[in-house]
């Protein structure tokens, strides 16, 4: 594994930012993982990328394409099916999400079953004394939960928290809430800098949002136009255990240094099979076809990839990019509808040529309202 940290802003409801880490090829987890954020970002207000160059890994975005649109910068994506819990994996370009061969009845009960209870908790903590506290454990099931319903979306396999990473998260947040601010490299003239938190902070994807509502926001990666880092992370084979810390503003969770083997060749996201459209609208009103569709993989190297979308045979432009190494997987692009939007009840067919071997997977929208 290899790995970096950046960030991605999103407004919540106090105009927070969050940011995400990427792993370094065999690196211990922790703050001195290599930083791809310059300091600290204002948390208050922030409306785009922080510490991070708006040109950087941008090569292959600049052209709209109608049939096919060429990434430079990774060879091929290979194929990895998985089964619906996330378990076996499929040979050849095809690979299946959680909802392959689900219903939209049965994919959408799932859906509002795990997310009936989105409640945020609340924080023992205090911010005048220093004190971490915690959050009630209903804000912490239900954060891991959703996690959770992502994965399974993507046919991955769930994943635990573990209460040591909970209290170092716990203590990352606490800072990021303090300060006002965001940072994987905190500075100890920090208010309530502790060795734990700043730890933390280098391994975990931050949020200037609540636990529970930021896990929605790092799916749909809004701000991070060169990496999708939150959501490529969500998606790692590696990922897990993981921690989760927050406050009333601000949380952590812990993403680095797992030790998941989920073993999938490549994932996507939207993933094969099918998918609620709120899974990809869910955060703060950003949609996917704003951050884009993306595919990603550890093994594959996807620079001579050329991306086709068809819906009923008609083919949907797309705007490619190669997206930064080493966020989760080493590889992945990027590809961000040109003139049309995901809509429910209609089957969309990807596929990935220049690669070995060709890739190919089809996505049913569900609406699950």
């Amino acid at each position: 594994m290899t790995g970096k940290i950046g960030c991605l802003i999103f407004v919540s409801a106090l105009g927070a930012s969050a940011c995400q880490s990427s792993s370094d090829g065999g690196n211990a987890v922790g703050a001195s993982g290599e930083s791809s954020s310059a300091g600290a970002s204002p948390a208050a207000g922030a409306s785009s990328q922080a510490g991070m160059s708006s040109t950087v890994g941008s090569a292959g975005a600049g052209a709209t394409s109608g049939a096919a649109s060429g990434v430079a910068g990774s060879p091929g994506v290979a194929s990895g099916g998985a089964s619906s819990n996330g378990g076996a994996s499929s040979s050849g370009g095809a690979s299946s999400g959680g909802g392959a061969g689900m219903s939209s009845t049965d994919v959408c009960t799932r859906w509002k079953a795990d997310r009936a209870d989105l409640s945020e908790g609340t924080w023992s903590g205090d911010v005048a004394s220093c004190m971490a506290g915690d959050l009630s454990a209903d804000a912490r099931t239900n954060a891991l939960r959703v996690v959770n319903l992502y994965r399974f979306l993507a046919a991955l396999p769930a994943v635990t928290d573990d209460p040591t990473l909970d209290a170092g998260d716990q203590a990352c947040a606490l800072m990021m809430r303090a300060n006002n601010m965001l940072s994987h490299t905190p500075p100890n003239t920090w208010l309530c800098w502790t060795q734990a938190g700043s730890d933390a902070a280098g391994a975990s994807n931050i949020s200037g949002g609540q636990a529970v509502s930021s896990v929605d926001a790092y799916m749909i990666d809004d701000g991070n136009p060169t990496t999708l880092g939150h959501r490529r992370w969500m998606l790692s084979n590696s990922l897990g255990p993981i921690g989760i810390g927050g406050t009333d503003k601000a949380s952590c969770m812990h993403t680095l240094g797992g030790t998941g083997k989920a073993g999938k060749a490549w994932m996507a996201w939207p993933a094969p099979g099918m998918i609620p459209l709120q899974a990809l609208t869910a955060a703060r009103g950003v949609s996917i076809d704003t951050t884009g569709w993306s595919i990603q993989s550890e093994n594959i190297d996807l620079s001579a990839a050329m991306v086709t979308v068809t819906l009923n045979g008609v083919s949907q432009p797309v705007t490619v990019t190669q997206l930064l190494p080493n966020y989760g997987t080493k590889y992945a692009i990027d590809f961000i509808p040109q003139g049309w939007k995901t809509q429910a009840g209609m089957t969309y067919s990807v596929s990935v040529s220049g690669v070995t071997p060709a890739i190919a997977y089809q996505v049913q929208i569900a609406d699950c309202q």
